[in-house]
């Protein structure tokens, strides 16, 4: 019996190593004569970079701003003239000095200074994963950190972040890094949400990084103010792209000003670690997140894994910190059985223990009567 794991990390617990390595002891205590195979994934959010330096590529240390402008140290990941570069690594939520939120201040500035040392290191093809942000800043810190400037109605410079938004009269471009024009940038995204709306980056994700309803619609109408502004620079209206929104609308700048595609982080993470292959070589798949909701059908790694099983007519369970979803929406997605564990951080050894536990009982169950 031949079982895949293949999870993606629990957001601020588990890293997605950590998780494949508490599956795989729960498939054993199950099935001891198992042969465990573990791919640890990413959608393009939080452990993105792991994801590719367990495929092979070189992880670089870099020296970058965090979302509220402090140092921190951060990775990317190098392989040739290829490089990625990860916004929750640079400047995502887990980079919140005291894990203060800041919602109206905060930045991508660190992303931008990631991108940079991608192109010190001599890339000319660089992977942006977005997701896991701490700000909705449209990707002005992004692009302020490239060279551009961001003004006002008088030509005042605009810091930026989400409440400088409806400040910005015009966006200055003269200035943007040019080996930029002389590589090619693509953008993984974890979601498919445009830029504004009801569906958008504020409205959708700005309540998770503590914005307040009030905050929320003043973001809203920043970034619709911040996708003119875009256009008129740029020629380019991206606003209602899928995937826009990502990562607090910083996909938008990236595909306005540097003309990157977009796509979906599962998908390209999936490819470079060769999931599929994998999965037609096992007999069951486990994947899993740290919450499994309604946002995960917008291009989350475990529902993209139970698609894939689907096609390819293998079992697949879910093990996740939290299963928001009923019994009938998860099995449209694919899952053949699934329960949660409520891993808390700070306690990672009973986290491994829940998981490992769990899994062993998921597996024990999906595989009753199958054993060889």
């Amino acid at each position: 019996m031949t079982v895949l794991v293949a999870p993606n990390a629990f957001k601020g617990t588990l890293t997605a190593p950590d998780v494949a390595a508490a599956i795989a002891e729960g498939v054993l205590a199950a099935l001891p004569d198992a042969t465990v195979r573990r791919l640890p994934l990413a959608d393009g959010g939080d452990g993105s970079v792991a994801a590719f330096v367990a495929a092979g590529f070189t992880p670089m240390p870099v020296d970058v701003r965090g979302p509220t402008g402090e140092p921190v140290s951060a990775t990317i990941a190098v392989d040739g003239g290829r490089a990625v570069v990860e916004l929750a690594e640079a400047c995502g939520m887990t980079r919140l000095p005291g894990g203060v939120l800041a919602p109206m201040t905060s930045s991508t500035l660190g992303l931008g200074d990631a991108l940079l040392a991608a192109l010190d290191a001599g890339a000319t093809h660089v992977t942006v994963c977005l997701g896991g942000s701490a700000s909705t800043d449209g990707g002005t810190g992004l692009l302020v950190a490239l060279g551009a400037q961001l003004l006002d109605a008088d030509g005042r410079c605009v810091d930026p972040g989400g409440r400088s938004l409806p400040s910005i009269a015009r966006l200055d471009l003269a200035g943007l890094d040019p080996r930029l024009a002389e590589s090619t940038v693509e953008v993984a995204v974890d979601v498919t949400s445009p830029l504004h709306g009801a569906s958008g980056a504020a409205a959708v994700f700005a309540p998770q990084k503590g914005a307040s309803w009030e905050e929320v619609a003043l973001l809203d109408a920043g970034l619709r103010s911040w996708a003119s502004v875009l256009e008129s620079a740029t020629g380019r209206d991206v606003s209602a792209v899928p995937g826009a929104g990502a990562a607090g609308g910083t996909a938008a700048a990236l595909m306005a000003v540097l003309g990157a595609p977009a796509r979906p982080g599962a998908t390209l993470i999936a490819e470079v670690v060769g999931l599929d292959p994998a999965i037609a070589d096992a007999d069951l798949v486990i994947t899993g997140e740290g919450r499994i909701d309604e946002q995960s059908a917008l291009g989350k790694g475990a529902v993209d894994v139970a698609a894939r099983c689907r096609a390819a007519g293998r079992d697949v369970v879910a093990v996740c910190g939290q299963v928001a979803l009923g019994d009938d929406a998860m099995t449209a997605l694919g899952f053949t059985a699934w329960d949660d564990c409520v891993a808390h951080a700070g306690d990672l050894d009973d986290a491994r223990r829940r998981a490992a536990d769990l899994v062993a009982l998921a597996t024990a169950t999906v595989l009753r009567g199958r054993r060889p």
